[in-house]
């Protein structure tokens, strides 16, 4: 009984073809102007989907790459200046070589064909990489360059392609300043766990001006921005909490307690600017 049952849903997976269209097959002409058009779609769709996933593969690996150097740049929380040097030399190298590498390749896969295709196979890997590079240079200078200068390091040129570049869109450098405030949000964490308090209120202050740029934006239908504008205001909130923490209970609690008060505390977010 399982045995006929098994061949019965084998059968079921053939493609049932007749007989008069088994005839139509077999009389195909592959010189036909019409076949050879449709094999050219073919060949161009296969085309188009391979160069995707090669895409989205250098894009995986861009995030994954920036990822690590987040992780890196967290380290630098320490008095010790020459630690502090080195760490923000090897993430300069290794943002570097991301834009020399990964993003170099997919600019030269995109050459020639129409960018706006492939920007969703490599939109997340571009926003990691946003994040990495303006926490950097938040650490670096307390400032982080506008979405012309990043436009200008996906700019390429040498004697083999001539000059190409990567689409770079306003939107990935916004969202990608949207994950920032995240990160913001544990460098204030982890600067009340060494008792700098005076970091915490510098850093709350600056994702409150990028908060308040994110409230400024129009942007119907761009459920993503939503997302972000939502997560900024959760990290907002937790920022503020740890510096009225400091402000008001900082004189009566030691430093190395104030941790424990804070992750004690509920953080609320109810508040809606429109995005929803």
């Amino acid at each position: 009984m399982h045995k006929n049952k098994g061949s019965k849903y084998r059968n079921k997976s053939k493609p049932a073809v007749g007989d008069k269209a088994r005839e139509t097959l077999e009389n195909i002409d592959d010189n036909n102007p019409v076949i050879q058009l449709f094999k050219g779609y073919a060949a161009e769709l296969d085309d188009k989907h391979d160069r995707y996933e090669r895409i989205v593969k250098l894009s995986r690996d861009c995030t994954i790459e920036s990822k690590r150097i987040i992780f890196l740049l967290h380290n630098v929380n320490t008095d010790i200046e020459s630690k502090r040097v080195t760490v923000l030399n090897e993430a300069q190298e290794r943002l570097n070589a991301l834009i020399n590498t990964h993003f170099k390749s997919i600019a030269l896969e995109l050459k020639g064909h129409d960018s706006y295709l492939y920007t969703r196979a490599y939109t997340s890997g571009v926003q990691e990489f946003i994040e990495a590079y303006t926490f950097y240079q938040f650490i670096l200078s307390e400032n982080i360059g506008d979405w012309k200068s990043f436009d200008a390091l996906f700019k390429y040129s040498d004697e083999e392609n001539g000059e190409f570049s990567l689409l770079f869109t306003q939107n990935d450098y916004i969202l990608g300043l949207g994950d920032l405030t995240g990160e913001l949000m544990r460098r204030c964490i982890n600067t009340l766990g060494v008792g700098n308090t005076s970091e915490c209120f510098k850093l709350c202050n600056y994702v409150k001006a990028i908060n308040t740029g994110f409230i400024g934006l129009i942007a119907p239908g761009n459920k993503e921005l939503g997302r972000k504008a939502y997560t900024l205001r959760q990290s907002l909130s937790k920022m503020e909490l740890v510096c009225y923490n400091i402000q008001i209970r900082g004189q009566e609690i030691p430093k190395h307690m104030l941790m424990s008060v804070i992750e004690s505390s509920d953080v609320k977010d109810d508040d809606d600017e429109g995005y929803y």
